[in-house]
């Protein structure tokens, strides 16, 4: 296997620290990268890409701003667990070795780079590095208005689009998972986002039983189901609002787990459209009983959701995890 410490060694020992989530804001070391300095480098890259493409190249992977598919609706904000958006893979002879690199450099721009290892690793497991099973689409044209270029492969669907895309966080629905074994132990060994449900079950632990009792949900609902749902209810499981302030201050950790892989723009811009529905005390959080592994209670599958933020955590049997984030239920995704 190759050593994911060999992958950018450079820029990844170049990084800055995590970002932590505390009282519903991204709080910043002096070591981060700022969010100006991110936003900037990701998408002026993707800026230098286009350019460098040739007409043909243009025609494979480049679509119109508003482009619809046929099966998947509005092609730039579709997302699934395992699809390619266009069918050159990255590390084909159809690009050229600089517009790999220049990929390869956005794709770094948009994960922040404490996670740069982290991400490596799930690519390795999952698709023999990065660039294989990968593929690009750009929509509109960079420099002249609206953009975005969308990553997709297997385990991941991610977005760089500048703030072009109104009113959605991330660009739109992302997916992130991993499958070090695709029928994974209780423990999830080797899986790097684990943690994050590990983080969710240590609050769990702090619930009372009357809390656990309510924030236990019989089913998983289908992983792909992250509609919004708005204000006028049907979300399950314990409203934030019936949690303590010690448990508060723990789900505003595990939210942080959830959001740090990101850059802090990404991360900004997710807690600003969480804010805008009334914050994390109009959430709820659901632990589903029915995929247990190992039966230990230890939920491996959990969500968490507000009127238009839906963070669904699949652990069984192994880690899916489907994000939707808006600042308004009435933002129409392709989920």
């Amino acid at each position: 296997m190759r050593d994911p410490h060999s992958i950018n060694r450079r820029v990844f020992l170049e990084s800055t620290a995590a970002a932590a989530i505390a009282t519903g804001s991204v709080l910043t070391s002096g070591l981060q990268v700022s969010a100006a300095e991110t936003a900037t480098s990701a998408e002026s890259i993707v800026g230098t890409l286009y350019s460098t493409l040739s007409d043909q190249q243009k025609k494979s992977i480049c679509f119109d701003w508003n482009h619809q598919d046929p099966k998947r609706g509005l092609l730039r904000s579709f997302v699934a667990n395992n699809w390619n958006i266009t069918k050159p893979e990255i590390n084909d002879d159809f690009y050229t070795d600089e517009q790999r690199e220049l990929i390869t450099k956005v794709f770094e721009s948009i994960i922040h780079p404490a996670w740069h290892e982290r991400y490596y690793q799930q690519l390795e497991d999952d698709a023999g590095g990065f660039g294989n099973e990968q593929s690009i689409a750009i929509f509109g044209k960079p420099g002249e208005g609206k953009f975005e270029l969308v990553l997709t492969g297997r385990h991941m669907t991610l977005r760089c689009d500048g703030n072009s895309a109104d009113h959605v966080a991330f660009g739109g629905p992302i997916f992130y998972g991993h499958a070090p074994e695709f029928n994974e132990n209780p423990k999830h060994t080797d899986n790097v986002f684990w943690s994050q449900a590990v983080e969710a079950n240590k609050l769990y632990q702090m619930l009372g039983g009357k809390q656990q009792k309510q924030a236990q949900v019989a089913k998983t609902p289908r992983e792909q189901a992250v509609a919004f749902k708005g204000t006028k209810g049907g979300m399950t499981g314990l409203p934030v609002t019936d949690m303590s302030s010690d448990q508060k201050e723990h789900l505003q950790k595990v939210l942080g787990t959830l959001t740090e892989m990101y850059r802090t723009s990404d991360q900004e811009e997710a807690m600003q459209c969480l804010s805008k529905q009334g914050g994390l005390d109009a959430c709820t959080l659901s632990f589903y009983t029915d995929k247990d592994l190992g039966k230990d209670g230890v939920w491996d599958n959990w969500r968490l959701e507000g009127p238009s933020f839906v963070w669904h955590y699949r652990g069984a049997p192994h880690v899916h995890v489907w994000v939707n984030v808006a600042d308004s239920a009435d933002v129409k995704t392709n989920s």
